[in-house]
């Protein structure tokens, strides 16, 4: 892709456990940033944070990423590679700019392939979810898809719902996508485990995450940017710093791609594989249940 990209495929093996530096993020451990915090006042800082910058949320990642997150969940879309009559389940994912790329691409297949006589009960069949534990997330989601005409069909729903503890029934989803919000979570590894029960044998996981630069000089740019420039666009844009420079270290708490890849082998999921863009400034990490 014009914004680069290096995948890594590590087949069905299982990937043994990595060392890691003080400074990451295990789930075991309970960070808020940079800050130490218990698990229960963890929940609660970062519900405050997207509470606060919900309504500034797309507008901020088009400024931090210069547009670029579009590409990034384009990319993950196309991974997904959705198909009329899916049940999917997208988590974190209260704006819905990731369902809404999926329903596109699900109505395009549909324009290619599908006689006129399929269309209607095909329609009434796929089901995307959008499930995020904050309630202005999902209210801004629901806005945008009444104002962009989704979901008029009755195939998107919306769930407020913690991503640890799905209410989803096993092996009820073809898909399973997250985008931005792994790294949120209080226990990644209950978040993975939850995402491997829902999914059906042959479902595909995926994650969209911003991820850890490999190239020195590039990390230290990347470092120079995310510290010392997005703080100061929430300030001017979100009026918000603090939350910015949250999400900024919240990134380097997150694990590196090969930890992290190890950590879905671990919950239960085969042909694990990551893809980098842009040097690792965001990783897309894939498994499938079998």
């Amino acid at each position: 892709m014009a914004f680069g990209t290096v995948t890594k495929r590590f087949g069905n093996k299982l990937f043994p456990a990595l060392s890691s530096t003080p400074r990451l993020l295990h789930s075991h451990a309970t960070s808020f940033g940079f800050k130490h915090v218990n698990e229960e006042e963890k929940a609660r800082m970062v519900g405050d944070v997207f509470t606060s910058v919900a309504a500034s949320y797309d507008t901020m990642n088009d400024l931090m990423s210069a547009g670029l997150h579009r590409l990034w969940k384009e990319r993950l879309v196309s991974m997904l590679n959705p198909f009329p009559g899916m049940k999917h389940l997208d988590v974190a994912g209260g704006t819905g700019d990731v369902a809404f790329r999926i329903l596109d691409n699900i109505n395009r297949v549909k324009q290619r392939r599908l006689p006129n006589a399929f269309k209607v009960s095909l329609e009434s069949e796929t089901q995307i979810y959008v499930c995020d534990i904050n309630p202005n997330m999902l209210n801004v989601g629901k806005q945008r898809a009444t104002e962009k005409g989704y979901g008029e069909d009755g195939s998107l729903v919306w769930v407020e719902g913690n991503a640890e503890s799905l209410s989803f029934q096993n092996d009820s989803m073809d898909g399973y996508t997250i985008a931005f919000g792994i790294r949120n979570v209080t226990h990644i590894e209950k978040v993975l485990s939850e995402a491997h029960r829902v999914l059906k044998p042959g479902g595909r996981f995926l994650c969209l995450e911003l991820s850890h630069v490999s190239l020195p000089i590039f990390k230290e740019l990347y470092d120079l940017y995310s510290f010392s420039v997005i703080p100061r666009i929430g300030e001017m844009v979100a009026g918000d710093r603090e939350s910015y420079q949250y999400l900024v270290e919240s990134i380097r708490r997150f694990p590196p791609q090969e930890k992290f890849a190890s950590m879905i082998a671990d919950a239960g999921f085969q042909k694990v594989e990551y893809e980098n863009l842009v040097g690792g400034v965001v990783a897309i990490h894939s498994g499938l249940k079998i």
